[in-house]
């Protein structure tokens, strides 16, 4: 299966997306460790629960790309077999 340029970069910002998730998180923890590590931890909950989401909204993209590329198949053979069965 090829993939086309749009996937390869959903792909690649998914993989990076995953690596700024892990060290933004270290970093954040690091930032935050000096008001306490309550709130370090805290805060590095939030930065991982809102990076969790955003790389969510980028895997959306990739699944409906795929859903959209499945429905134009599908059409496509619909109207082949409904030419075939009218004429």
């Amino acid at each position: 299966m090829q993939k086309d340029i749009y996937e390869k970069i959903i792909s690649f910002l998914l993989g990076a997306s995953w690596a700024i998730v892990l060290f933004g998180a270290l970093f954040t923890f690091k930032i935050f460790i000096n008001f306490g590590i309550v709130i370090a931890i805290f805060t590095t909950m939030v930065y991982i629960f809102i990076s969790l989401f955003l790389i969510l909204a980028i895997d959306a993209f990739l699944v409906n790309k795929q859903r959209l590329q499945e429905a134009k198949k599908q059409t496509e053979l619909l109207e082949e077999i409904y030419t075939q069965v009218t004429s």
